[in-house]
């Protein structure tokens, strides 16, 4: 058995495979605290999030044995949602909800998968734009990322680069953006 950490999902899937306890160590430390989190804004308490937890884990265990899976999201997005709608299961079995709370419960249930598309999707879109700022180069990502991330203003970015006014700032960082945006719809495309 390899001690190694895993620090991808295709070394967990891989771990899996070979039997390895530290694969599934791996899964429990790194995606428990956000189910945890889930269960416990959705009135549970621990134990209820790890007999959840344990229960999709064992399914996504089972699966991977099987030669089942088929992941087309990261682990934490699966395994989130499995524990989604096995707690909203379990939720509206035990009506801790009343009857009008119970129908909306249900209907989270049905947006689940929905819900778990969406995060993959923010998820490239996210990928795609670290990776066109990363190819964007300079000074143009150190522009961007002073207005946008920083919150620098123009008078700022003006002295900082050694413009000539404000105009001068505000027309460079158009510019950046324009390139940022087509380096962005270059590499991601949007799944049909």
């Amino acid at each position: 058995m390899s001690s190694k950490a895993l620090v991808s999902d295709a070394d967990i899937i891989e771990g899996i495979r070979r039997e390895d306890e530290s694969a599934l160590s791996q899964l429990y430390k790194t995606h428990f605290p956000m189910v945890l989190h889930f269960v416990y804004n959705n009135n549970g308490s621990e134990d209820d999030a790890k007999d959840i937890y344990q229960e999709a884990v064992i399914v996504f265990y089972e699966k991977i044995k099987g030669g089942t899976l088929e992941l087309n999201c990261q682990i934490k997005t699966y395994l989130y949602s499995i524990c989604r709608r096995l707690w909203l299961k379990r939720l509206s079995r035990s009506s801790r909800f009343s009857n009008g709370l119970l129908e909306d419960t249900e209907s989270e249930l049905a947006h689940v998968e929905e819900e778990a598309e969406q995060a993959e999707e923010n998820e490239l879109k996210f990928t795609a734009m670290a990776t066109a700022l990363a190819q964007l180069g300079e000074p143009c990502k150190t522009l961007l990322e002073d207005f946008y991330i920083q919150g620098m203003g123009m008078p700022e970015i003006t002295e900082k680069f050694g413009y000539t006014n404000a105009d001068s700032a505000k027309n460079q960082k158009y510019k950046c953006l324009m390139r940022l945006k087509k380096l962005f719809f270059t590499d991601y495309q949007a799944p049909m």
